[in-house]
């Protein structure tokens, strides 16, 4: 259950639910959903339904911004169910299970979960029940909330710095803070090194405590060629960091 705040997505609901299926790339990215653009850092956002908050979950998973294919499976959703007689809470949580890391990088995530014990933690058979049934223990999140485009590609978080735009410093400090800041100390998982760089940015200036925080957890994206090498290397300490915290 949530208290957030839903009024954006009553704005955006029927220009999603207008939109005519199949829809290309084109439907979505135009200026209808646009919602802020920095030109001199050639950077697009666009609206997406992804404000889902469940304020009683035990861990939190973090990524940069929803990508293009993302943004795609949340339109998707919001038109699947559009005639069901559910809530906007409803649609935004099934929009999270549905769309939260979806593709190759949610596998990826799984395996690595696990592979730390992290089901065990929870008591459930696998980390993939938290795309599932297990929902109720997660939140889901990027540290930009919207899908963010740099020259026309999803915005990796390196190219230009996230910390030194304003427009994207700006989202971290309003959003990202205040999100974990209505939960209740859940651990932090951190996808790759620019999204742990934005945490321990926000930790050391107040916003949010160090303590739940898992460092040095890679980004499960199939292009992170390096994610193996960065696990194993920090596997042990992961460990170490989920045993103190669940005790």
């Amino acid at each position: 259950m949530s208290i957030a705040d839903y009024s954006k997505f009553q704005t955006y609901k029927k220009l999603i639910q207008s939109i005519p299926v199949p829809f290309d790339d084109d439907a979505l990215i135009n200026d209808q959903f646009l919602l802020e653009k920095d030109d001199k850092k050639k950077l697009e956002i666009y609206y997406a339904p992804f404000e889902y908050v469940n304020e009683n979950a035990k861990v939190v998973i973090v990524g940069i911004t929803p990508g293009l294919h993302q943004m795609k499976k949340s339109y998707s959703t919001v038109l699947n169910v559009m005639d069901q007689q559910i809530s906007d809470e409803e649609i935004l949580h099934e929009v999270k299970k549905n769309s939260s890391f979806e593709g190759p990088m949610r596998k990826n995530l799984i395996q690595m979960l696990d592979e730390l014990g992290l089901n065990h933690y929870l008591g459930l058979s696998s980390s993939s029940e938290l795309f599932g049934a297990a929902s109720h223990m997660v939140q889901t999140m990027s540290v930009l909330p919207y899908p963010v485009f740099y020259n026309g590609k999803n915005y990796s978080g390196s190219t230009p710095d996230i910390l030194k735009t304003e427009v994207l410093k700006r989202h971290i400090i309003d959003y990202t803070a205040g999100e974990i800041n209505k939960l209740n100390d859940p651990l932090i998982i951190p996808l790759g090194v620019n999204v742990s760089k934005v945490l321990m940015y926000l930790a050391d200036n107040g916003y949010i405590t160090k303590e739940s925080i898992l460092i040095g957890f890679p980004h499960s994206s199939g292009a992170n060629g390096n994610r193996h090498k960065q696990f194993a290397t920090h596997k042990e300490n992961m460990q170490r960091k989920l045993q103190d915290y669940f005790g």
